[in-house]
């Protein structure tokens, strides 16, 4: 159960420590408590998740015009590749890779698995590329993905995309 989340900032420690006594005030004396510090990301905002979207599906639409029709989600998943610092590999026994690939994914569009091969010194187990999807992201990550999207619509032509100053301008919100 999470009782406290918050950011501060170091110079803040007074602060810190008065939302710490608060947070713990109910509790036991002699209850243990773990604390986890993180340095601070600024995630993707809803913004940029729907102008991936709005990308993604005019993007479909123009591909699958002139061949078989191909989903939002089928673009999403092979740019999530490329977007880079959003992926870990992981030692997978061979007969547990389709198992893990179900618990990894967990219906999430973009969290799938890749098979590199068998592991050199863990005989049995293979090397599994996991990558995050963008519900994780963060502004970086996410303004990576949407670049990519806006490459892939301006190499299809006919999709209007906002201007660079518009981007930038996006960009900018997005990592306040």
């Amino acid at each position: 159960m999470k009782i406290l989340n918050c950011s501060f900032r170091p110079a803040d420690m007074e602060q810190l420590a008065a939302r710490i006594r608060w947070a713990v005030r109910d509790h036991e004396k002699d209850e243990i408590l773990d604390l986890e510090i993180t340095t601070h990301k600024n995630r993707r905002s809803l913004d940029a998740n729907a102008y991936c979207w709005v990308l993604l599906d005019k993007l479909a639409v123009e591909l699958s015009k002139n061949g078989p029709a191909i989903s939002p989600e089928e673009i999403y998943r092979e740019l999530i590749r490329d977007v880079g610092g959003n992926s870990k590999i992981l030692p997978i026994k061979q007969e547990a890779i389709e198992e893990w690939r179900r618990i990894w994914s967990g219906g999430r569009i973009g969290w799938i698995c890749e098979d590199m091969g068998e592991c050199r010194n863990l005989p049995g187990y293979h090397n599994i590329r996991c990558y995050y999807g963008s519900s994780v992201y963060d502004t970086a990550q996410m303004s990576r993905l949407i670049d990519l999207i806006i490459q892939e619509c301006r190499q299809v032509g006919n999709i209007e995309t906002k201007t660079p100053q518009e981007l930038a301008r996006m960009k900018e919100e997005w990592g306040r």
